[in-house]
């Protein structure tokens, strides 16, 4: 299909957009990466945020850009990709990210993007424009990665419980104080490297639409910097209503505990963004937040608080795809 003619000036507003929508996914899921830290006060937040925050730029060196190609070709058919679709999915996503904000409800960044994409494509040209095996694998992944997250989170603390059986309290905490740093480290890196480039796919579906770029070639590197520093930004000021909710709300956490559930969300992210497959990071911290809850014993676990988590993510992907219809709609008709 022929690249649709668009204006440099409307491609660098929906860039612009864009960038925004990924600085709003580094500050709505700061808390992700942070909140475990923060609330075992291994670190305060403002250093906790900085921790991230260049961990997540760091993570531009680590990763091959497999997330970005699920997001800018996988997900729906490239031929029905035009400006108002973009437009529309990019309002989708951060108008949810807003209101779960506002609210102080950890959701998923990531698939309210997806959502949106989702939305635009079906307003605009059916369900046929959406391509099924990326769509499902990413819809799967809603519920393996909480899942993973959880089993993994669970085994590591059997393990440390019965390695630190007959350690004294104070040398346990003071030894997990210290591989906090690790673990919250790599989280932020595993998060960084997964969510940054479903902005990257964006940005790239909209170069190949507008003739910039070639189907065949490869991400233009200001893309993929512009992405993860953005990202980094994000990360660096925070969304503070959400950090009690994941730090503390779901279940009391420790340093020992606290670094089972990061090593388990880190290697949860590591694997998915390895497959190409963008996943939650929300999803995946909380369920291996849930998992060392859980062994410790049920009643630790906030059951009702984690319910209220799952309902949002139910809502996700429904909510910001009708968004990003009626802004497809709006732009289609109006701009």
């Amino acid at each position: 299909m022929e690249p649709v003619q668009i204006s440099l000036a409307v491609v660098v507003v929906l860039v612009l957009i864009a960038l925004a929508f990924d600085f709003m996914n580094g500050f709505h899921d700061a808390a992700n990466a942070i909140a475990t830290i923060v609330s075992t006060r291994v670190l305060k937040p403002h250093q906790a945020v900085v921790l991230a925050a260049v961990f997540n730029f760091v993570a531009v060196f680590v990763f091959q850009l497999k997330v970005a190609a699920t997001v800018g070709k996988g997900i729906i058919d490239p031929s029905v990709v035009d400006h108002y679709v973009v437009f529309g999915a990019l309002i989708g996503g951060i108008s949810w990210n807003v209101i779960t904000w506002w609210y102080g409800i950890p959701s998923s960044s990531s698939h309210a993007l997806i959502g949106g994409l989702v939305g635009a494509a079906v307003a605009k040209a059916g369900v046929w424009a959406l391509i099924a095996p990326g769509l499902l694998k990413t819809l799967a992944f809603i519920v393996i990665s909480p899942l993973l997250g959880f089993v993994l989170a669970a085994f590591f603390l059997v393990i440390v419980s019965w390695l630190f059986a007959r350690s004294t309290p104070a040398r346990v905490d003071k030894w997990f104080r210290r591989t906090q740093l690790v673990t919250c480290s790599l989280y932020s890196l595993g998060h960084g490297g997964n969510d940054a480039q479903k902005t990257v796919g964006i940005i790239w579906m909209l170069l190949i639409d507008a003739g910039l770029t070639g189907a065949s070639e490869s991400v233009p590197p200001w893309v993929v910097i512009a992405c993860y520093l953005t990202i980094a930004l994000g990360t660096a000021f925070g969304g503070w209503r959400i950090v009690k909710t994941m730090g503390q709300r779901i279940t009391k956490l420790r340093p020992y505990n606290a670094v089972c559930a990061e090593i388990a969300g880190s290697t949860t992210l590591f694997l998915a963004t390895g497959l190409g497959i963008p996943v939650s990071t929300t999803h995946t911290i909380t369920g291996a937040i849930v998992g060392v809850g859980s062994v410790q014993s049920v009643s630790a676990v906030r059951w009702g608080i984690a319910g209220k988590l799952v309902l949002a993510w139910v809502l996700t992907i429904p909510c910001s795809a009708f968004i990003a219809a009626v802004a497809w709609w709006l732009g289609r008709h109006f701009l």
